[in-house]
């Protein structure tokens, strides 16, 4: 018996099925169970029982059988959560959400894996939106790309807090625009805010594909003095509800909002709205000189109950309004780990009223806390629609990136509704891919539609975007297809840029058209400027965490070679922690693979 149990040994080892079931549901007791059997020696018994049980489930009464055994009684009754208690009713005001009862929560997806091979791998109801990477698309059927610009960076925090705790994050999570739009980039700054940015443009080799060039565009916001600022009307509006209970969320969100008081002005106003079961005014729109009395009510926020968030957004949305400046800016702050599961019937009645109040001069920006139920999908469409920004703090050093040092771009926009519109020349590019921007693609009719929605830049902001192009002369011809020939007077250029943009009290879009021609190649990626280099090595990295489906043989080595060479001043270390990421990412990749 001894030596069938050795033998059968490696099968016990085996990884059960996703969904098999275990005892408690066959009916087959453990093996353990019968260590004590009267006139035969426990040790045979044991030896028998555990293959009897293994026999069992192998041959029909595990997970699947037609006829499972009966279940066995639990040892003790199984523990019941305890309901919470009924919801009271919002204050009396006229309803603009339905509030039928929430739907289910979505299931559980793969956090990702602990370096701790002595433990599971840590699973998270983390939400975010699906999406395939860009394909390669072909010129001749697609001679025109159109996205909005994206300047959020939620998921590159979101990246770095999964990588410091031995985690892959999941690929859904890895939105290479927001990595690489995370960095500051030394881009020309435009002389006035009357045209509030420039573009840039560069081709050089594609560091992962020798046949491929890189087309990379840079974009820097005007950078507003401070007696330009606008006066600031601001609602801090926090989610106090039960989830936001633990240390890296309400706890670090009433520190960064302390940060944030001291960028402010002494005539800026400030109001703070809570919402958990229900929604309160917690501080009335008070200067930012009253910083004592602002920082008290900070400090008395605790968290408990249900999550009311469509009332809270209700109630801060007046506050913003009764307390309107004209020609200023009117921005509610949502401080929350993403959960709304009280007040809302459809994520499209929630986005249209977002926007209603958007058309009425008040913008949304988010800030992300915590893991484990952070709903990034519902945070990103909030912000989208609000025109304003999705951030994720994960540590008081990104709030203060945030809050502080990029204050005046997080809250003053200089333009907004910014898209980017490239043609490519057939006669000089075969083919191209956009990497990163999947969220924010645009149909091409929609680039001279001002009623479209799109994305906001804000003062000193940088914008980076990067296609991978393939010229015409490296592409495998087709049989029946005759080779395009562009006319004389465009054979220098590889792609037009155009970009429109509206300034913020504006409602009619701007036009702006750069060229990209022969004399903005680059002969080696020595030659590249430690901008396009450094953009490269992070869209490399973000492309190896989504599966690196286009990077070949690139490493991570590789893409830590390349950063390195294009670090430059790097004031805050924040491409330096970048090159830390990397190697995490690398060693936890390894864990992975064993």
């Amino acid at each position: 018996m001894q030596h069938v149990s050795r033998l059968l040994e490696p099968m016990r080892r085996c990884r059960p099925p996703r969904y098999a079931c275990d005892s408690a549901k066959t009916g087959i007791p453990d093996a353990g169970a019968s260590r004590r059997t009267s006139g035969v020696r426990a040790g045979t018994v044991r030896n028998l029982g555990a293959l009897l049980a293994l026999l069992a489930m192998l041959f029909g009464a595990g997970c699947g059988s037609e006829a499972p055994s009966p279940p066995t009684p639990p040892s003790s009754p199984p523990k019941v959560a305890s309901l919470p208690p009924p919801t009271p009713p919002l204050e009396p005001s006229p309803p603009e959400f339905a509030s039928p009862p929430p739907p289910p929560a979505p299931p559980a997806s793969p956090r990702g894996f602990s370096i701790n091979r002595d433990e599971p791998a840590l699973r998270s109801r983390d939400r975010f939106t699906p999406f395939d990477s860009n394909p390669v698309r072909d010129v001749t059927e697609a001679p025109v790309s159109t996205f909005s610009i994206d300047v959020d960076t939620a998921s590159y925090s979101y990246v770095r807090s999964q990588l410091a705790q031995g985690l892959m994050p999941v690929s859904d999570a890895v939105r290479v625009e927001e990595l690489i739009n995370y960095f500051a980039y030394d881009y020309p700054v435009p002389a006035d805010r009357a045209t509030p940015f420039r573009a840039t443009a560069a081709l050089m080799p594609t560091p992962w594909n020798a046949a491929t060039r890189l087309l990379h565009i840079g974009i820097k916001g005007y950078h507003q003095q401070e007696e330009e600022r606008p006066r600031a009307n601001l609602v801090f509006l926090i989610d106090t509800s039960g989830s936001m209970d633990a240390p890296n969320k309400l706890p670090l969100l009433i520190r960064s909002f302390k940060m944030l008081l001291e960028t402010l002005d002494p005539d800026d106003t400030v109001a703070i709205v809570t919402y958990a079961s229900g929604a309160g005014v917690v501080l009335e729109p008070t200067r930012a000189d009253r910083r004592a009395k602002i920082l008290a009510s900070l400090e008395a926020l605790e968290a408990g109950g249900s999550t009311a968030g469509a009332a809270g957004l209700q109630l801060a949305y007046r506050l913003a309004e009764g307390n309107l400046v004209p020609d200023g800016v009117n921005r509610v702050l949502l401080a929350t780990d993403g959960d709304f599961n009280v007040g809302i019937s459809s994520a499209s009645e929630l986005t249209a009223y977002i926007e209603r109040k958007r058309a009425a001069g008040v913008f949304l920006s988010v800030l992300g806390f915590g893991y484990g139920n952070y709903n990034d999908d519902l945070m990103q469409s909030l912000a989208q629609h609000g025109n304003g920004h999705a951030v994720y703090i994960d540590t008081l050093l990104e709030a203060r990136k945030v809050l502080v040092e990029e204050a005046t771009s997080t809250l003053f926009p200089i333009a907004k509704d910014v898209k980017i519109q490239v043609e490519f020349n057939p006669a000089r590019v075969c083919n191209y891919r956009l990497i990163g921007y999947e969220t924010r693609q645009l149909a091409r009719e929609d680039f001279d539609n001002d009623k479209v929605d799109a994305g906001e830049i804000g003062a000193g902001q940088t914008v980076t975007a990067l296609y991978e192009l393939t010229p015409a002369g490296e592409c495998r011809p087709l049989r029946y297809q005759a080779r395009p020939e562009a006319a004389t007077e465009f054979a220098e250029e590889y792609a037009r840029i155009q970009m429109r943009y509206k300034l913020p009290e504006r409602e009619t879009s701007e036009l702006i058209t750069r060229v990209v021609d022969r004399a903005d190649e680059a002969g080696d990626i020595v030659s590249v400027p430690e901008n396009g280099r450094f953009a490269a090595a992070v869209a490399a990295f973000g492309q190896l965490l989504r599966g690196g489906r286009y990077t070949g043989e690139f490493t991570y080595d590789d893409v830590i070679e390349l950063g390195l060479g294009a670090k430059g001043e790097d004031r805050f270390g924040y491409r330096a922690e970048f090159m830390n990421l990397v190697r995490l990412a690398q060693a936890a990749a390894e864990f992975e693979t064993l």
